[in-house]
């Protein structure tokens, strides 16, 4: 592989790596703000037991996406330097949003969330709590404005080979960032649906059948019911977007290789890239069309319309696949938990043992997604703007070779570490009072 490839995959391993942590944060964060308003309305306890689990939880989570997202950040200077030099005047603003919504929200009222509860008032705290979602959210909405710019970029001019930015409003609300904002936050929310339906879902099995664990299962299985539909509307609208302003990635979703009307849906297929046809069809009559355009006649722009400027077919067909499987799989299981434990309530043996399982299911999905959306915008960088080959550093192969390796070794560890911690923790439940600080800061003399 040569060191374009080499330095895409390693990007794909360093970003595939942190978003799993931000779609559970973000999502747990809006829980912890619902828990801790009931734990303040009830006195008995019980939400104020589940609240104090869950922050330390969250708060693991939280370290483990703020650390790796810190690596991404050098690629832009050793593998991508091309990037900058050409758009920072856009890149450059709005990742600094991002860094003061993180740091200055997130980090910093976080302390207060873990350190402070004693030590300020009731309204202060619920306060700290409503500020680190806030940030969360706001952080997940300045990357989503720079991602959707790269995709549908508006907004600029080109002056000596480099982009100017003419105006914040059209780069900001581009034609794609609410749709891509809508259907991740969505995807947060339901990834930290199953997270608490499958952690909880552990401790009952380990005989913590205590009301807390109770009603954070009712809560999330109801959050997940609800989400998974709008998901579903989320993201016909954002096929809608895409095949409008990208009509070469909604052709390789499709696996389209000449403009048709009345196309029909592929629900198996082997894209042929090099021969530029599909191998072992499976077809459904129209139901591309449908989907796409929402009319049976409607015509789906080809992949020949777009000579060496459309995407790999194989990876965004597939992926796209994925991600559709996944979330339909998810909206039975959320539908059929909503029924048995919130509606039924009853709490079967073989339904708590599939949502163990199912606790990380939404990382399947997430970047299943990721990776049709972003392989999707190939052979670019920033679409029509800057091709990726253009942005490429001078890292050797053999540098590069060897510096994957050592990330994605670092990243099985660490994530079996974190898949390990939280289900320890899941394990010893949470055995403090309301008057315990939920940590207690270290100090040391001298």
């Amino acid at each position: 592989m040569d060191a374009v490839i080499l330095s895409r995959i390693q990007f794909a391993a360093n970003i595939s790596f942190h978003i799993i942590f931000p779609t559970i944060s973000i999502g747990l964060a809006w829980f912890l703000v619902y828990i801790r308003e009931q734990a303040d309305r009830h006195t008995d306890g019980v939400w104020d037991a589940a609240y104090r689990y869950w922050v330390k939880v969250f708060a693991l989570t939280f370290a483990f996406g703020v650390v790796s997202g810190v690596t991404m950040s050098f690629q832009f200077g050793t593998n991508w330097p091309g990037f900058m030099k050409t758009v920072g005047s856009v890149a450059g603003p709005l990742l600094a949003y991002e860094v003061l919504s993180a740091f200055f929200l997130e980090a910093t009222f976080l302390g207060i969330m873990l350190f402070g509860q004693i030590k300020v008032s009731p309204a202060i705290y619920r306060l700290a709590v409503w500020l680190v979602a806030g940030g969360t959210t706001l952080s997940l909405f300045w990357i989503l404005v720079l991602n959707s710019w790269m995709h549908t970029p508006v907004g600029f001019e080109i002056v000596d080979g480099k982009v100017i930015a003419t105006d914040w409003l059209a780069i900001i609300f581009n034609p794609s960032m609410p749709y891509r904002t809508l259907h991740m936050l969505l995807a947060s929310a339901a990834t930290a649906s199953f997270f608490i339906m499958g952690i909880s879902s552990f401790r009952w099995l380990r005989g913590q059948r205590s009301e807390d664990v109770v009603k954070t299962l009712r809560l999330a299985s109801l959050v997940a019911v609800i989400v998974m539909p709008l998901q579903i509307l989320a993201g016909d609208m954002h096929g809608l977007n895409t095949h409008e302003y990208q009509p070469a990635k909604l052709a390789a979703m499709e696996g389209i290789w000449h403009t048709e009307k009345g196309v029909p849906m592929l629900a198996f297929a082997i894209p042929d890239d090099v021969n530029e046809l599909n191998h072992y069809e499976i077809k459904i009559p129209r139901l591309a069309s449908l989907i796409v355009t929402h009319s049976l006649d409607g015509e789906i722009r080809g992949l020949d319309e777009f000579p060496n400027a459309h995407p790999p077919v194989f990876p965004v067909f597939w992926g796209f696949r994925v991600m559709v499987g996944a979330g339909m799989l998810m909206l039975v299981l959320s539908g059929l938990t909503f029924w048995l434990v919130r509606v039924k309530q009853t709490f079967p043996v073989w339904l708590m043992r599939i949502l163990v399982p199912a606790t990380f299911i939404g990382w399947l999905p997430t970047l299943a997604g990721w990776y049709t959306t972003e392989i999707g915008r190939q052979p670019f960088l920033v679409t029509g703007v800057l091709r990726t080959v253009d942005a490429m550093g001078q890292v050797g192969s053999g540098t590069l070779f060897s510096s994957l390796t050592a990330y994605v070794l670092l990243y099985a560890v660490l994530l079996a570490v974190y898949i390990t911690t939280v289900f320890h923790m899941a394990r010893t439940g949470a055995k403090m009072t309301e008057h315990e600080p939920i940590l207690t800061p270290q100090t040391s003399a001298g």
